[in-house]
């Protein structure tokens, strides 16, 4: 049902929520009204866990530190300083910048795309480069590198769908993911190939220089100190990593994820409060109104990890995922499941334009199917991110996709025309990799 509300509708919400009302009216032996109270409890219930807790207050938190930083002009003053040191002098350069500005602001995927495009579009300019060109760089950067750098908000979704699963180290097999993500690593490998040769297949061959497509009404950022952006940056993601070192007893991979980053995001907004209260970056008051108005866009973010926690909750207390595990485990190859996972949420993803809501969906089920079949976790886990994002990138509804051509002001639809041939291309070699990776580990 979540499936198939979510591809008719393409409201992940509704699909989130229809299928909680569905899992608890069927726990309550088919009685409709009593679905409906017990969807409301296992709503409540989320908050028992304080790992869920965490999880969800750390991307509520992150959403203030991100309009910090971008607000009082540290963004802007990042990217001008790069400018400021030759990176316009040659075309390769020029698209060197937005590509490695890309891979380095990963806490964010909206903070990646907007700084890199907005860095972008000057020097793509100066080179008459296209902006298809600069869209398709930024937008396959950000995602990618997000789920691969896991100290950021995807990381800490992706924590918190995992850690119910009883796994001895949650944490472990999130950061096992890296290797066995191709899509990911295969997508980054692509994008800086066509940086480093400035070869383009495709309708990027002759795609247009667009121009003026973002909103007029939109005042630029002036730059003011790169320090508001990289030192809360710096010690955020330092932080997460010190405070699973301490957690963990000194083992990085066997401490709290989830304390540790809201920790790490804590100290980090302490930073740039400071600074930008010393710095005077925002008039009296301020401070507090950008940081609550940076709460309020990261509100349909964590409504989705909501809906999908209390989703998996009570999935896992109907027995769904053993279900469909017991069954696969009798008629489904484990060597072809990694593949089939990846397909199934890169279709999902394309339909709803949203990687998350499809992680919600199909990581509930993933993670037994996984031990049923006696697949690495990490395996799958990485099979279904990586889904996610090529789904993503293929959808002309993906948020990250409209995103990224605003940011590197361009036609939507051209955007998504010229980047989907390098979608599919990659997507398809990632198909053959899983299935060789499903060979080796479940054959």
């Amino acid at each position: 049902m979540a499936i198939l509300v979510a591809l008719v509708t393409r409201n992940v919400y509704a699909a989130l929520g229809l299928a909680l009302l569905a899992s608890e009216t069927l726990i309550a032996s088919f009685h409709p009204g009593m679905g409906a109270l017990g969807a409301i409890d296992r709503a409540v219930g989320v908050f028992e866990s304080t790992g869920n807790t965490r999880v969800l207050l750390f991307c509520l938190l992150i959403g203030a530190l991100i309009a910090w930083m971008r607000d009082s002009g540290g963004v802007e003053a990042l990217v001008s300083g790069l400018m400021k040191r030759g990176l316009a002098s040659t075309p390769r350069r020029a698209a060197l910048a937005p590509a490695v500005a890309g891979t380095v602001i990963f806490v964010e995927t909206n903070v990646s795309l907007l700084s890199s495009g907005v860095l972008g579009q000057r020097l793509f300019d100066a080179h008459g480069l296209s902006r298809e060109r600069l869209a398709y760089i930024i937008d396959s950067t950000s995602a990618p590198v997000s789920t691969l750098i896991l100290l950021n908000g995807w990381g800490a979704y992706a924590l918190g769908l995992v850690e119910p699963f009883g796994f001895e180290s949650p944490i472990g097999v999130v950061a096992g993911t890296i290797p066995w993500n191709f899509y990911a690593l295969l997508t980054l490998v692509g994008v800086y190939f066509t940086v480093f040769t400035g070869r383009v297949f495709g309708p990027m061959k002759t795609a247009g220089q667009g121009r003026g497509v973002l909103a007029e009404d939109e005042e630029p950022i002036a730059p003011t100190r790169a320090i508001y952006m990289w030192l809360p940056l710096a010690v955020m993601i330092l932080g997460a990593l010190g405070f699973m070192a301490w957690t963990g007893g000194g083992n990085i991979l066997a401490g709290s994820g989830s304390q540790s980053i809201l920790w790490a995001i804590c100290l980090a907004m302490l930073v740039a409060a400071v600074l930008l209260a010393l710095g005077k970056a925002f008039p009296k008051g301020g401070l507090q109104e950008r940081g609550f108005a940076g709460i309020a866009e990261m509100l349909p973010v964590v409504t989705i990890l909501f809906l999908s926690i209390a989703l998996g909750d009570s999935l896992r207390v109907l027995g769904t995922g053993a279900f469909l595990s017991g069954v696969a485990a009798q008629f489904v190859s484990p060597i072809i499941v990694p593949a089939v996972l990846f397909v199934v949420a890169g279709v999902t993803a394309f339909m709803t334009g949203t990687s998350w809501g499809t992680y919600g969906i199909m990581i509930p089920i993933a993670m037994p199917l996984a031990a049923a079949l006696g697949l690495p976790p990490s395996l799958v886990l990485a099979a279904v991110l990586g889904g996610g994002v090529f789904g993503d990138h293929c959808s002309p509804i993906s948020d990250t996709t409209i995103i990224a051509s605003l940011a590197a002001g361009c036609d939507h639809i051209d955007h998504v025309r010229t980047q989907m041939p390098y979608a599919l291309v990659t997507g398809a070699i990632a198909v053959i990799l899983y299935l060789i990776a499903g060979a080796v580990t479940g054959g």
